[in-house]
């Protein structure tokens, strides 16, 4: 399995700008990118595993105040089948690589589910809520190894 990174601009995203299944979320990437900035490795990343893309994983932003939020999907097809959780374990390692000072969390909306399992499963304890102001009221994952007590 690796990452591989959705770039800057539209043009340097050929791989992915040819399939119809991908052009919109590397077009949204981007435009996040325009947002939070991009700066490498806090990035968007589709994933790869045997020459299939099978989700995609990264960043909300650069760290902030020494924080960085983690996001990752599996696609339909390859759900159920541990990638999720392998995805997740991949931006952890990542981040600990990069800045092991780094606090890493995740957000899940207030119920157990796919994405909450997957969380406990790479040593992430659920912290509480806060208000995300695109879903409102959601639960806070931190990485247990970077919990500061």
């Amino acid at each position: 399995m690796h990452l591989i990174a959705v770039q800057e601009r539209f043009e340097e995203n050929e791989r992915f700008t040819s399939n119809s299944l991908y052009k919109e979320t590397i077009q949204l990437t981007i435009d996040f990118y325009k947002k939070v900035g991009f700066v490498p490795p806090w990035i968007g990343y589709y994933v790869e595993v045997n020459s299939n893309l099978v989700g995609s994983a990264g960043f909300k932003g650069p760290p902030i105040n020494g924080t960085v939020e983690i996001a990752y999907g599996t696609f339909e097809e390859y759900r159920k089948q541990g990638i999720g959780t392998a995805i997740c374990k991949k931006l952890v390692e990542l981040s600990i690589d990069t800045d092991p000072s780094i606090k890493i969390t995740a957000t899940t909306f207030q119920k157990e589910n796919f994405s909450t399992r997957i969380l406990e499963k790479n040593n992430f304890g659920c912290v509480g809520t806060v208000n995300d102001p695109e879903d409102g009221e959601v639960w806070q994952w931190v990485y247990e190894a970077s919990m500061s007590i």
